[in-house]
């Protein structure tokens, strides 16, 4: 399979007062259009980091990013980023937020009506349209963040924790959408999380990450059929495995502290 995302031998470097941090070392990664991927590891594994040189808001110290065999420099409209702290404007309402980008592109007025309407029924704003973004709650906007990324028809979707801040019942149903927006649009999904469970119920493939410098630790596909059930044999069963190459850089990730703490 045509690989439309292509990371080539990517290694992050960030200077600091304290000296140099090397984020990501030599990554590679190969990931085909369509595909469901989670960026997974501890705190400090650099999934971020990794997740902005593919959208191009850094730009990697060696190696490259390259999207349809085209390398990239700098954000672009084919790549649609959602962050975990929503990032809506605030004097503007739910139907502004999300018609932004269209408006900015000068798109044809009717077919900014129709996507709107099209995304507030999908993502069950249709009540809310003329609210603010403070009269929200964190589940409501961040739909406001998702629909304004889908309005702009990114064939990529980047999303950095996007469900982290949110509770468990809130959680589940926006994974719930974000599956049947997915399969319904055939996007390619790169998805940050440090949740096992999440990336699971989620992805059709799992990148494990090591503690800093962030390489892969272990590229995982899962078979599970859609919808999945968190309490079957075959999810517990992936959430073991995984569960130990996580445990094993997190308890790294401890060591590195104990040892930073002590002058070690």
């Amino acid at each position: 399979m045509q690989a439309q995302v292509q990371v080539n031998n990517v290694s992050k470097v960030f200077k600091g007062s304290g000296g140099d941090v090397v984020a990501l070392k030599n990554i590679n990664l190969e990931i085909p259009a369509g595909q469901f991927v989670c960026l997974l590891g501890p705190s400090g594994c650099g999934k971020s980091t990794l997740l902005n040189a593919i959208g191009g808001f850094s730009l990697a110290t060696e190696g490259d990013v390259k999207v349809d065999n085209k390398l990239i420099t700098e954000p672009g409209p084919d790549r649609g980023m959602v962050f975990q702290e929503y990032a809506l404007f605030p004097w503007m309402t739910v139907a502004e937020n999300i018609t932004f980008g269209l408006r900015i592109k000068k798109s044809d007025p009717a077919q900014i009506q129709k996507t709107l309407d099209a995304l507030l029924k999908t993502l069950k704003l249709t009540e809310f349209r003329d609210r603010f973004p403070k009269d929200l709650s964190g589940g409501m906007r961040q739909r406001v963040a998702i629909a304004r990324v889908l309005a702009l028809d990114p064939p990529i979707m980047l999303m950095d924790e996007p469900f982290g801040a949110l509770d468990a019942l809130t959680r589940r149903s926006l994974q719930d959408e974000l599956l049947k927006i997915w399969e319904e649009s055939k996007k390619t999904v790169i998805f940050v999380t440090h949740s096992m469970e999440e990336s699971i119920y989620l992805a059709d493939r799992i990148v494990v990450m090591t503690y800093r410098p962030g390489t892969i630790k272990k590229d995982i596909m899962v078979t599970i059929p859609h919808p999945r059930d968190p309490s079957s044999p075959e999810f517990n069963k992936l959430k073991a495995d995984i569960s130990r190459l996580v445990m094993e850089e997190q308890e790294r990730f401890q060591k590195v502290q104990i040892s930073g703490s002590t002058g070690d």
